[in-house]
């Protein structure tokens, strides 16, 4: 099969994390169907492409069932930061649970590979550090973060529950904290958030006493290893964790930005919120030795792309001249 003739569907296609999928596999020559039904991905992370003879977009819900030919499945459909599935808690559950069945549904129909989008919160509020694939985790089944932690859990098992019931061809990763341009400006995220405020000349808000710390992952080296581990031998189903093994404090993070931005905002601490885990990182043995992948760009050359991407956004930064073009990720 030529990359002409491989058709691939991401659903969450518009999402951050899809849209830089998407433009990967169109510069790669697949034909790429973007199913989403926008409840938090945005028409803009693909403006770029409508038209594009080998780009379709979908504007449809996974929780629906599907029928479409796919030589591979992506599956990011799901909201992902705190502010929007317990926004949509209700939502976030069903997309993780229902989606993710039926998507294997078609998958199984198809007998193509699919890849699922899971996350470090499966670990929840990690008793081990950093966190290894074998780690089972620590989470509140009934806290405002499970509907997120716990469906992408029973998604997991509900992906390894048809690998073996029914051979379905599966991969999934396991991601940490990513960020990069397209993320939105008030989704919560950390990084977002700090960087919004400090171009904005807020203070930039630190939960609990700043010291908790995270690792992040550019975007662009986020998708290499996402097409890393769909494109591997078909045993290596995972999950694999894939992030960055660079960890920083909260308040580290704060001080580094506002470097970068050259910003006066001051810090302010506000309480700790609920299930909020203290310290998270991956362990990358598996994606180091079954992929041949890490992260390879920096912290900082990361964050200067993410804040002159806020920076060209109306009323955060400099004022656009032209509409917001986004290039093709390039490779990490």
């Amino acid at each position: 099969m030529t990359d002409e003739d491989r058709r691939v569907l991401v659903t969450g296609g518009a999402g951050f994390i899809g849209s830089h999928l998407v433009d990967r596999l169109i510069a790669r020559g697949d034909h790429v169907i973007c199913l989403d039904n926008l409840l938090t991905g945005a028409m803009t992370n693909i403006a770029h492409l409508i038209g594009h003879p080998r780009f379709e977009f979908l504007h449809s819900d996974v929780c629906e069932p599907l029928n479409l030919e796919a030589d591979e499945i992506y599956n990011l459909a799901c909201p992902a930061s705190p502010v929007q599935y317990q926004r949509h808690p209700v939502e976030t559950t069903r997309t993780a649970v229902l989606g993710a069945m039926n998507m294997l549904e078609l998958a199984r129909r198809n007998r193509c590979p699919i890849l699922q989008a899971s996350t470090s919160e499966v670990y929840g509020d990690p008793l081990v550090h950093p966190q290894d694939e074998n780690y089972t985790g620590n989470v509140n089944c009934i806290g405002p973060r499970s509907c997120y932690d716990e469906g992408k859990r029973c998604a997991e098992t509900l992906f390894f529950d048809y690998h073996r019931q029914y051979r379905v061809d599966i991969r999934i990763a396991r991601i940490f904290n990513t960020y990069g341009p397209r993320m939105q400006s008030d989704d919560g995220r950390v990084v977002s958030n700090f960087i919004t405020r400090a171009l904005s000349g807020k203070p930039l808000q630190l939960h609990g006493d700043g010291n908790q710390t995270r690792s992040f992952c550019y975007i662009d080296d986020l998708v290499e290893g996402l097409l890393r581990l769909m494109s591997s031998p078909r045993e290596i189903i995972g999950p694999i964790n894939l992030g960055n093994a660079a960890e920083i404090s909260m308040q580290a993070l704060a001080s580094t930005i506002l470097a970068l931005t050259g910003s006066t905002s001051s810090l302010e601490f506000t309480p700790l919120p609920r299930d909020d885990p203290r310290r998270r990182m991956p362990h990358l043995g598996l994606a180091e030795e079954l992929l041949g992948w890490r992260a390879a760009i920096s912290l900082e050359r990361g964050l200067a792309r993410t804040i002159e991407y806020f920076s060209d956004q109306p009323r955060l930064g400099r004022p656009s001249t032209a509409p917001q073009q986004t290039d093709t990720p390039r490779l990490a």
